[in-house]
């Protein structure tokens, strides 16, 4: 099989909303090319599916062959049958994908097909797909089929998108939390395979999404308004114990006004506040002639009275020189009255300017929506010599045909006119409540039974310590820093904690006194209750020796004593939870909500092109001619 190439590589990355794809990998991995809709509809003859609605409707001929326009005289002799298709209609669409499953697979398989054919790769063009979690050995095999049969391609690979996500970071150990449209999957990955499950249902971005509808009855809150909202900075979702505004724990906060601070050096607001002048207090003004330290030349150009000695000025030759210093000291004074008078303008402006309170802190707000209404196509109009040219806004959107024969002309009076209307609307506390009812906390317990699922205890902790957050879901803002604060108030345990150690030992064995007499062995005796030994060994002093000395104990691997040494296995429950930290080597990417389709630019690159099928990375036409689509299951980056 001859190596492939760059340009050649086609990436696929379905989800319930939109999938992802691109033709070909640049020398800078960057954002998908290509977004389509993953939805398509039911075609007129009832058996196949298009990608966008298709409505018919009539078209009258005359005798002489022409279209007849709205408003003629003469009478059609026949009609004829047309379709248009009309992309921006969603009515009726199917969409293949429910919660990551998915429920219509020829749907799915026409969607697959029509991304294909309009990225037109060549016929040597080796496919990589990235799978939902939700997807079954099944769908696997029914989808490998397809593709081999369908699209000819060389190869194949079908990866995991958590596992992909894990490829953008470039982290063996870690806990990828999905926030998708409808369903939050939660996966633990150690040394770059799949070892926990985790799935929230109900919930995503349409959850919080349909928890903003239920609070804002009362406003006739619609889902696209709701939506709308959602994604605007005013809805935020604050963490847990955080008192919402307008409430009595809220009003005790006081706020002072930092505005006024930093421009006039006070620390409060008030009319009895005390500036204090940035430049200290302000030195005596030297009168002209006034100087510090000079020779006694000086000295003589002012009399005893104060006033200007002429003559001296005059005879001592430096007539010159005394205007200019006199000059300069009149400009230095001008400035320093241009600049207090600034200042005090400056606090003036800031004293009366409103002090502009921080989003959390504000019980209402104004909302903006946006509102766009399509409006029905302008009907055809009939050319006559007689109609005078009139120009109105819907011919500005749709013109007239001026000739008829021209089809191109009358496709464009199908497209529908589409108005931005623009409305304020003033939400109260309601926008903080979008992840409210355990929505929080759901994810939280999935993430916390999804990383206790680990077979290797050691590892937890490395996955506890590398969450990724990823999904257009987790776009909301505060979602990431109210997840945390779940976590820790509810998982975290201090390494220190002596509770952390006392349940690991026996329930029959008595607590440790501190003389040592109650010290319990390192092995349990059947006899309960019995004494111990007076030279019995502490296990946790033990445990704690041997961590700190691995010369002691020569019975454990030296790779136990690599890596992070401050982890304990002696606990389910994490010493430290934090996300980890996406990568800063590729300039493209300025948000990893879609890490995932990173991810599999770089499994591409190293299974397709580095590789190149050395390490079983993917499934070749070749065996799958031998093998049949069962064979993808011995293949790829799915389990």
């Amino acid at each position: 099989m001859p190596p492939f190439k760059d340009e050649h590589i086609l990436i696929i990355a379905p989800g319930s909303q939109t999938t992802l794809a691109q033709l070909g990998l640049p020398e800078s991995f960057t954002p998908p090319t290509h977004r389509f809709p993953t939805r398509m509809f039911p075609a007129p003859d009832g058996k196949t599916f298009e990608p966008y609605k298709i409505r018919s409707r009539k078209k009258l001929v005359t005798a002489d062959g022409d279209v007849e326009m709205a408003g003629a005289d003469g009478k059609p002799e026949e009609e004829e049958e047309e379709f248009i298709e009309l992309p921006d209609d969603d009515e009726g669409a199917i969409y293949p994908l429910k919660e990551g499953r998915i429920v219509n697979m020829p749907a799915f398989f026409a969607l697959l097909n029509h991304i294909f054919v309009t990225l037109s790769p060549t016929l040597h063009t080796p496919v990589m797909l990235i799978a939902q979690p939700a997807w079954t050995a099944k769908n696997h095999e029914d989808i490998t089929q397809f593709i081999f049969e369908k699209f000819k391609t060389p190869a194949l690979c079908i990866m995991d998108s958590a596992l992909a996500t894990s490829y953008a970071y470039g982290i063996a150990n870690a806990t990828v939390i999905d926030v998708g449209f409808e369903k939050v999957d939660v996966t633990a990955i150690t040394d770059f395979q799949i070892s926990g499950r985790g799935c929230v249902p109900h919930s995503g971005g349409e959850g919080m999404t349909r928890n903003l509808v239920e609070l804002l009855k009362s406003k006739d809150l619609t889902r696209d308004m709701a939506e709308q909202l959602k994604k605007s900075p005013i809805c935020e979702i604050l963490p847990a114990g955080t008192p919402l505004p307008g409430t009595g724990e809220a009003a005790e906060e006081v706020v002072s006004n930092p505005a006024a601070a930093a421009s006039t050096g006070a620390t409060a607001s008030g009319p009895n506040v005390k500036i204090t002048d940035a430049h200290g207090e302000s030195g005596q003004h030297h009168g002209a002639g006034e100087e510090d330290g000079d020779g006694e030349g000086e000295e003589k150009i002012v009399d005893e009275d104060g006033n200007l000695d002429i003559a001296s000025i005059v005879t001592s030759g430096k007539t010159q020189e005394f205007l200019a210093k006199l000059e300069k000291e009149k400009k230095a004074a001008q400035r320093k009255a241009n600049k207090d008078a600034k200042e005090a303008a400056e606090a003036a402006a800031a004293a009366a300017k409103p002090i502009r309170l921080p989003n959390s802190k504000r019980p209402r707000v104004v909302f903006h929506y946006e509102e766009i209404i399509q409006d029905e196509p302008n009907p055809k109009r009939q050319k006559t010599p007689e109609s005078a040219p009139t120009t109105t806004a819907e011919e500005t959107a749709a013109p007239a045909v001026e000739n008829p024969e021209d089809d191109s002309n009358q496709q464009k009076t199908t497209q529908k006119e589409e108005r931005r209307i623009k409305r304020d609307i003033e939400i109260g506390v309601e926008r903080f409540q979008a992840a409210e009812n355990g929505y929080m906390d759901a994810i939280a317990d999935a993430v916390y039974r999804t990383v206790l699922s680990v077979d290797d205890i050691a590892k937890r902790q490395d996955a506890w310590e590398s969450l990724i957050l990823c999904g257009s879901g987790s776009k909301v803002r505060g979602f990431k820093d109210a997840l945390v604060n779940i976590l820790n108030n509810r998982y975290l345990v201090s390494p220190s904690s002596a509770t952390m150690f006392m349940s690991e030992l026996p329930s029959n064995l008595a607590t440790p006194s501190g003389t040592g007499s109650m010290t319990p062995n390192a092995s349990v005796s059947s006899t309960p209750n019995q004494p111990p030994t007076a030279n019995a060994v502490n296990p946790l002093l033990l445990a704690a020796t041997t961590a700190t000395n691995p010369t002691l104990n020569p019975s454990a691997s030296m790779t136990s004593y690599t890596g992070n040494q401050a982890h304990s296995s002696h606990s389910q429950s994490p010493t430290s939870i934090k996300f980890a930290s996406p990568p800063s080597y590729f300039p493209e990417w300025k948000s990893y909500e879609e890490a995932m389709f990173l991810g599999s630019q770089v499994a591409a690159k190293v299974i397709f092109v580095v590789d190149q099928g050395l390490s079983k990375g993917f499934l070749s036409r070749v065996e799958f001619n031998e093998e049949g689509p069962a064979a993808i299951h011995q293949v790829g980056l799915v389990y």
